[in-house]
């Protein structure tokens, strides 16, 4: 029977590992800055907030040592849609060797769906990048792109870490498998 669920970093920290988290500031919501480096710093875990174009700088100067991400859903063959800008990272990480990990319920896992050309993607509101605090900050008549999400391929993925185990390629089945398990209580 696996292990009950824990958030990797939390995880790291309970087995007495000393770690620092990079937070992207996650735009344009912010939820990095906001909610990610709050929950960090609640748990005592030292976190400096980056912004998102930071990632790659950081991880040339060899200050990332792994990456760990959620997801919104994954598709049967472990492509990943996250949060938009999580493919570049998964790409920058893979051009540095720092291995690209996936922490999400396996809730979030969609065997229904084959890969990841079949996962929608939302697009928002242009506002949210237009404008900041109510304020315009592009000119008008620009346009404007504002998908919420992108997707990773699986190819860039290390594994992906469920409440039920963890998955490695090749996905199809290792995901499989872990849908398969009964719940953990």
């Amino acid at each position: 029977m696996p292990a009950p669920w824990r958030r990797p970093d939390r995880a790291a920290v309970e087995q007495g590992k000393k770690i620092h988290v990079y937070a992207d500031e996650t735009r344009p919501f912010l939820q990095g800055s906001r909610l990610t480096a709050w929950e960090l710093m609640k748990d005592g875990i030292p976190t400096t907030v980056i912004s998102d174009n930071m990632a790659g700088a950081m991880m040339k100067q060899g200050k990332i040592g792994a990456i760990v991400v959620g997801a919104d859903r994954i598709a049967a063959n472990g492509d990943v849609a996250n949060k938009i800008g999580t493919y570049t990272v998964a790409v920058l990480a893979k051009e540095h060797n720092i291995p690209f990990y996936v922490a999400a319920p396996i809730s979030t896992v969609d065997l229904e769906c084959p890969d990841g050309s079949k996962i929608p993607i939302e697009q928002r509101n242009g506002k949210e990048v237009t404008h900041i605090a109510g304020k315009q900050m592009v000119p008008d008549g620009v346009g404007v792109e504002n998908p919420a999400f992108d997707v990773t391929p699986a190819k860039y993925v290390a594994a992906i870490i469920t409440e039920r185990g963890i998955a490695k390629a090749p996905y199809a089945e290792s995901l499989r498998q872990l849908a398969a398990l009964e719940e953990v209580h």
